[in-house]
């Protein structure tokens, strides 16, 4: 199981999870941040650095961002880039 970055994270994409995640699972797209669901090691570190609660356990993700669960996954492995540095967030 994989941790999946969700809606709040869209148009906000705060960075502060990315930072303290110890493997570089974040990626980064123009509009938010998803979590390559391959590399993510469940370590929960980056759940609490969300300022915008965005980021829960798959079997954990709100009935109404399942679909997030999917797009994580094709997206991170789209060919976005690793972030795992302080950006200035979008909102």
């Amino acid at each position: 199981m994989a941790y999946v970055v969700t809606e709040p994270c869209i148009d906000c994409r705060y960075t502060d999870c990315a930072v303290v995640c110890p493997v570089e699972a974040f990626r980064l797209d123009e509009r938010m941040l998803v979590i390559d669901p391959e590399i993510c090691i469940d370590c929960d570190v980056c759940v609490p650095e969300c300022p915008v609660e965005a980021i829960y356990p798959e079997d954990g993700v709100p009935e109404e961002w399942k679909h997030y669960i999917r797009l994580n996954a094709e997206k991170a492995t789209s060919g976005l880039s690793v972030i795992s540095q302080k950006l200035d967030p979008l909102c």
